[in-house]
Parts: structure tokens; C-alpha cells; sequence
């Protein structure tokens, strides 16, 4: 008795109006009336979504036309012409789906607790061992985010102790399975030996303190068939050895060189850098422990994920990275990233929303899956959201929306940077005598004082509902600045209060306000 992902009640969805579970069969028969994805962990939402692109990619067809067609996808022209194809069928052909699910993937591999586990490896109960050569695991804790483990984990949302673990249901352990795989910690882990050195540390996953943003649709059926990169665009090349995890004769050599970065399979599901096996309790109804330690410590070879932002670094030179989470960063902040072709001349956009068709435009929305974390061992929190329908003003289609767009977001930034600078500078006046005439404020980084955050907390709510108010066709003339300027004095008044009315404040406060009104571009006026 296993788990069998393919029919078990596992994946939370929205289907005519209510919440539900389904398994992968019934997802990919009924995607077409799915209206959502609402798994509770986003991070598993992410990286469910690019195994379930894989497999459209394994199962979207018309007629004889596969969307991961070696032929096809070498001419990217007709390869779009074949996903307009099979998305005016509407829907998944069933036979396609039960084809792939029950003869194409050799048996048992969607299996959570078989012999060949579905993304686990089956040696790890016999590679991780203490120094009397007992199993050493993990423990359940070590899977389920948000969950602290040893003495500085982070207690996100639920308490838990390592010496009292609560099981987890086979559903809820998959999704974080999913998202170890995309999103685990580098350093300390779980030692395993396979030769006679038993390394215990391990690099970070793929997505690990990433936003992923993808491509969404009124249903699932049109939201899975965009998720589909187009091929050749992210340094993957299609190849005939293309494999997915489950779908690979043999189990990674961790010790060994990595395969090739294939499109679309190993590009989306095979690139994780963890290695986890469940174990569940004797009659498999709840995950009591697990193992989770480094599947390789080979480099990881060279290729763009489809669905994040890529910005230069800093110095302007070298490879452009993942845009990181920020839990503080509004969706719209990086609105101009996903419409502009080329962000500022710098950041691109994700290839994920490149190529999309015209006639969907319209009613596409991005969706919005972010990981606030470190680059090692610490998790802030994760967030979802999602953008109104704003693809329609992608640049090469509205070049003056998506434009216009830019320059509120460079606004609104433009204009938080002054409000916190002058909530500092206030702070300064205010309580530094020696400073109160000084034409030039020395402040002191690390002792900003609490109006910056006070207005800062104000201030983005408000420049939100400000954006949104001006990016309209109505509107795309109007200078962007002052209706930011006037939520920053607003935040900077409200954080100063009335708790100070002397003189000196009143003088901190005045001069600060002028410095916010410096952010509207003289040609704007004042």
C-alpha cells in the first residue's frame, strides 16, 4: 500500500467555485474547469508548477504533435504555431494523459513510498548512517518548513520540537518535498557516506530566496500549456536524452558529472541539489521521519530559469542573477520587469512570459511565487500574489503603457529613497542640536531613528493604491511624481506625529519636507 500521486486526493484546486483536492490524473483531465492552484506553501506551488509544465510538455498534443517534439522544437516559429493548436482544443486529450501516466513513465514512479519513490532516493536509509552505521535521519522537521530544527531554527508557523515531532499527512509532505527540491538550504545537512569520506554539507537549491512569476490564466488547462517555455531560450537545448526525474532509467550518480541541461524536462525538474527520502508510518498514512542531505556536489551547469527576472549585478560586469524575494516588496514594484523587453536596458524579463499570444493578452495575469530567505539557512517567509490582467501591455504590444508603467514604478522609488532619507535627516535635526544649522547633516547609518520606518510603513500601502490609480491608457500623460510626493509628506507627517511640537521639531520637519518635493523633476514643476 503506497501513496500513488497519480489518483490520490493530494493537489489543492479551485473548481467550480469551491476547494478541493485532486491527484495528477484528474488535474490534467478536468484542467480546463480547474480555476486555480491553491496550494497553502507557495514555494511547493512553484516548483509543482514546473513539474506540471514538464508533463504538458510530455502530454499537450494535436493530433500527432507533441509539445516536447524534438523536430518541432527546432524551429521556434512552428512550435508556437503548434501550441495555438493544442490550445484551441481546450483541453487535454485524456487517452494523451492516462498514456504518459500509466505506460509512458515505467511503474511505480509517482509512487510516494515505492520502490522508486517518487523525487526521492531509495539509498539514502543506507548511505546516511551514524558512527555505529544506524540510519541516521533527518526527522520530519527537517522537511516541513517552518518547522525549527536544532537551535536556530525559526518558528514560522506552528510550534514543534525535535524531541516530540508531529507527523505530517503523505499530501502535505509531498509539497514540501517539492519545495526542499527547489528551495533547500546549502551548508550543515544530514552526512552521507558512499565512499569512505562521509561529507555532511550541501549547496543551496535552484530556486533558493527567488520570486518566480508565471503566466496565468482564467484555467489551468491555458495556464499549464503557456507555462511552457518556448525552447532554445534559456541556455537548454532540446535533445533526445531529455528526462525527467521519474522518468530516467537510472538514479543520479552523485558522484559523477551532472547530465546536460536538457528542454524541458531536466531544464524544469532535474536540476535540484538535495537529495530526500520519506519514511512514512507502517500503514503509510502519515510521514514520521525523513532523510534530506546533497544529491551532488557537482557545478551546476549553466542555464536560465524561464520564470524569473535576471538583473545585473552591481558592479555591471558579469552574470545577471535571480531577482531575490523581498516578503516588503509590493507585486507592483516589479511590474516593469515583466512588461518591458529589456528592463532599463539591463534586467530581462522572464523568458516564461516572452512569446505569449497576442490573443490571450488580455485575460493574462502573472502569478507570483517568492521565498524570502538567505542564501544558506535562514527562511523569512513566502508570499503569493497575483497582477491584475497587465500582459496586454507588454512593450511589443503597448510600448506607451509599458513605458509609462516604468516611470510610476521609478516614481514611486524615486520618491521612497527621499522619504527615507528625510525621515532620517528629521530625526537628526530634531534631536541633535549641534546639527540643527548644519547645511550639510551628517547621519549615522545604524541609528536611523523610528520615524524611517514609520513613514516607510505608510508610505508603500498608499504608493500602491497610487500606481494602480495612474496606470491606466486614461492617464499614461500624467507626470507621476506628485501623487507620490504628496502620499510620502503625508507618511512623513503621520510618523513625526504631534508628539514633538517645539520649535526645532517644526524646523527638522520643514526641512525634510523640502527634500521630498526635491523628487519632482523640475520639468514636472513643483
Amino acid at each position: 500500500m503506497g501513496f500513488d500521486l497519480r489518483d490520490e486526493s493530494w493537489i489543492p484546486v479551485r473548481l467550480g467555485g469551491r476547494s478541493m483536492r485532486v491527484g495528477l490524473r484528474e488535474l490534467l483531465h478536468r484542467a480546463h474547469e480547474i480555476e486555480d492552484l491553491e496550494l497553502p506553501v507557495p514555494p511547493a506551488a512553484s516548483g509543482l508548477l514546473r513539474i506540471l509544465a514538464a508533463i504538458t510538455a510530455r502530454v499537450a498534443r494535436n493530433d500527432e504533435e507533441r509539445l516536447d517534439d524534438m523536430d518541432l522544437a527546432e524551429n521556434v516559429r512552428k512550435w508556437r504555431h503548434a501550441r495555438d493548436r493544442v490550445l484551441a482544443r481546450r483541453c487535454f486529450d485524456a487517452s494523451a494523459v492516462d498514456a504518459y501516466l500509466d505506460r509512458e513513465v515505467p511503474e511505480g514512479r509517482f509512487d510516494l513510498f515505492g520502490d522508486r519513490p517518487f523525487l526521492q532516493d531509495p539509498r539514502l536509509d543506507k548511505e546516511c548512517l551514524d558512527a555505529k552505521g544506524k540510519p541516521n535521519s533527518s526527522g520530519v522537521n527537517k522537511l516541513v518548513f517552518g518547522r525549527p530544527t536544532g537551535v536556530n531554527g525559526a518558528v514560522l508557523f506552528g510550534h514543534f520540537m525535535d524531541t516530540d515531532p508531529v507527523p505530517v499527512s503523505p499530501a502535505e509532505a509531498a509539497w514540501h518535498l517539492i519545495a526542499q527540491l527547489y528551495y533547500g538550504p546549502s551548508g550543515q545537512c544530514t552526512p552521507r557516506r558512499i565512499t569512505s569520506v562521509r561529507p555532511g554539507s550541501g549547496d543551496a537549491g535552484p530556486l533558493r530566496k527567488t520570486v518566480s512569476f508565471h503566466p496565468w490564466a482564467p484555467d489551468l488547462f491555458t495556464t499549464l500549456v503557456l507555462s511552457v517555455p518556448v525552447p532554445g531560450g534559456s541556455g537548454a537545448e532540446p535533445d533526445e536524452e531529455d528526462r525527467c526525474p521519474w522518468e530516467m532509467e537510472e538514479l543520479l550518480n552523485p558522484l559523477g558529472p551532472l547530465p546536460k541541461v536538457t528542454w524541458p524536462g531536466r531544464l524544469l525538474t532535474g536540476r535540484a541539489r538535495h537529495a530526500v527520502l520519506l519514511a512514512p508510518s507502517a500503514d503509510h498514512a502519515t510521514v514520521t521521519d525523513a532523510f534530506v542531505t546533497w544529491s551532488t556536489h557537482a557545478p551546476a551547469q549553466a542555464a536560465s530559469d524561464p520564470y524569473v527576472i535576471l538583473d545585473p549585478p552591481k558592479s555591471g560586469d558579469g552574470t545577471r542573477f535571480p531577482r531575490p524575494a523581498d516578503g516588503r516588496r509590493a507585486l507592483w514594484r516589479d511590474l516593469d520587469a515583466l512588461l518591458l523587453k529589456d528592463h532599463d536596458g539591463q534586467s530581462k524579463r522572464p523568458y516564461a512570459l516572452e512569446n505569449l499570444p497576442r490573443a490571450l493578452l488580455p485575460v493574462l495575469r502573472v502569478r507570483a511565487y517568492g521565498f524570502d530567505q538567505d542564501g544558506q539557512q535562514r527562511d523569512s517567509g513566502w508570499f503569493e500574489a497575483s497582477t491584475p490582467p497587465v500582459l496586454r501591455w507588454q512593450q511589443e504590444v503597448d510600448e506607451r503603457m509599458a513605458l509609462y508603467v516604468g516611470q510610476c514604478r521609478q516614481a514611486a522609488d524615486e520618491v521612497g529613497g527621499m522619504l527615507e532619507y528625510a525621515a532620517r535627516l528629521a530625526w537628526k535635526l530634531a534631536t541633535d542640536p549641534g546639527q540643527e544649522d548644519a547645511e550639510k547633516v551628517r547621519l549615522d547609518a545604524k541609528r536611523p531613528g523610528p520615524w524611517r520606518d514609520r513613514a516607510l510603513a505608510q508610505y508603500w500601502p498608499v504608493a500602491g493604491l497610487v500606481f494602480w490609480g495612474l496606470v491606466t491608457p486614461e492617464r499614461c500623460d500624467t507626470p507621476p511624481h506628485q501623487p507620490f510626493v504628496d502620499a510620502a509628506l503625508d507618511a512623513l507627517d503621520s510618523a513625526i506625529g504631534a508628539v514633538r511640537a517645539d520649535v526645532r521639531t517644526a524646523r527638522a520637519r520643514s526641512r525634510a519636507r523640502r527634500c521630498i518635493r526635491a523628487a519632482i523633476p523640475r520639468s514636472a514643476g513643483r
